[in-house]
């Protein structure tokens, strides 16, 4: 039981960092693809490893046939996640470019200065 709950809290803790460093990056980054890349990337990563804790805890505490649906019903979120997350960066990448953003280049930020 101490290794499970080590491993939910490890989880967790991963799935926190990850959330930060989305943060971070879309504080960093220079420009709107980058960081929409940093943000779909990292809250991805970020939200496996908080849905992962999820289900370990259900199934510690309710063992039961309860405990298995409930798991199930969290790995349908995850796969919905995993399907809508890229579908809507893309989405929202094509809108950019569609706009006439350019993607942020070594160049551009000379020319800047």
């Amino acid at each position: 039981m101490l290794f499970v709950n080590t491993l939910i809290a490890l989880l967790l803790l991963a799935g926190c960092l990850f959330l930060v460093g989305g943060a971070v990056g879309i504080l960093r980054m220079p420009d709107f693809y980058t960081r929409l890349h940093a943000a779909s990337l990292l809250d991805t990563t970020a939200l496996i490893c908080l849905l992962g804790a999820a289900i370990l805890y259900v199934l510690t505490q309710h063992p039961d046939l309860n405990g298995v649906i409930t798991s199930l019903k969290i790995i349908l979120i995850a796969v919905f996640v995993f399907i809508t997350s890229p579908t809507a960066t893309h989405a929202i990448v094509d809108a950019g470019m569609r706009a006439g953003g350019k993607p942020w280049t070594r160049k551009n930020e000379e020319k800047q200065i």
